[in-house]
């Protein structure tokens, strides 16, 4: 199965060159920092203007390997809450990135609740737009795409767990990638207060207090699910800290403070 681009054009450039020079101009300012070895980020996903310098600031920082889990939220009621991608390829205007079809079944087998399914993928910009940047760092790598609707949270240690234990047999290093931005549509400075909240619960390296902060404080991050899945298997695998590379709103590009959306980049060693 070939996953064709669904938001080229609407959330970064569709033409090859263009997209290149956008994508290059958010890793640059990054390149001469050192490196981090790392078992899990955070990174936003709205369009390139609002949110690409957060993402490149990450990527940029990252030691990236050859193989990636990417977890996104599912923005749109189409297919499994738990979906994943199973084999294939994924196109975007810089190429085609294999789905590493080995690790998923194995995440599969881990955690039978995971559900194959293309449907769940057919639309969701949140998982697309992250490729172009390791595409531009990674002449060749594989990916897992899973998509994360809304479920309980022991589903997502579920899947957490699941993960861990099918990284953990793998012999190569797995990077998991978790999409989400923060707070939606509400002025820059509640959206500021209630992102600190969320943002210090990833720091702490808190799946449980970031999931449960997000529902009692009404912080409409989109992608708590990925986050608290990356979080749960970063700790099984033996993270031990948490560093905050970038965050900003989308006042910072827009200049309109009264309805902004949050963006953090986190990186999970």
């Amino acid at each position: 199965m070939i996953r064709q681009p669904a938001v080229a054009g609407y959330f970064y450039p569709a033409e090859p060159a263009e997209l290149r020079r956008e994508v290059d101009s958010f890793l640059s300012p990054q390149k001469s920092v050192e490196k981090l070895k790392a078992l899990g980020c955070v990174v936003p996903h709205a369009g390139y203007r609002y949110s690409g310098g957060v993402a490149g600031a990450v990527f940029a920082r990252l030691d990236l390997p050859k193989r990636y889990i990417i977890l996104c939220p599912r923005h749109y009621p189409e297919g499994a809450a738990l979906a994943v991608y199973p084999d294939g390829e994924w196109v975007t205007p810089l190429g085609t990135v294999p789905v590493d079809g080995e690790l998923a079944a194995a995440v599969k087998h881990e955690f039978p609740s995971l559900r194959e399914d293309w449907m769940a993928h057919r639309e969701e910009h949140a998982l697309e737009v992250q490729l172009p940047f390791i595409q531009r760092q990674v002449s060749e790598f594989r990916f897992v795409p899973i998509a994360v609707g809304p479920v309980r949270f022991d589903a997502l240690t579920g899947l957490g767990h699941a993960m861990a234990r099918a990284i953990a047999a793998q012999k190569e290093p797995v990077l998991i990638v978790a999409s989400s931005d923060m707070n939606h549509y509400e002025s820059d400075a509640v959206t500021r207060v209630k992102d600190r909240k969320a943002i210090e619960r990833i720091l702490a390296l808190d799946a449980r207090g970031l999931y449960d902060t997000v529902q009692r404080e009404g912080i409409s991050m989109c992608g708590v699910g990925p986050a608290t899945a990356m979080l749960t298997a970063a700790g099984e695998l033996g993270a031990t800290r948490a560093v905050e590379i970038r965050y900003a709103t989308s006042a910072d590009a827009s200049g309109d403070t009264k309805r902004v959306v949050g963006y953090a980049g986190i990186v999970v060693q």
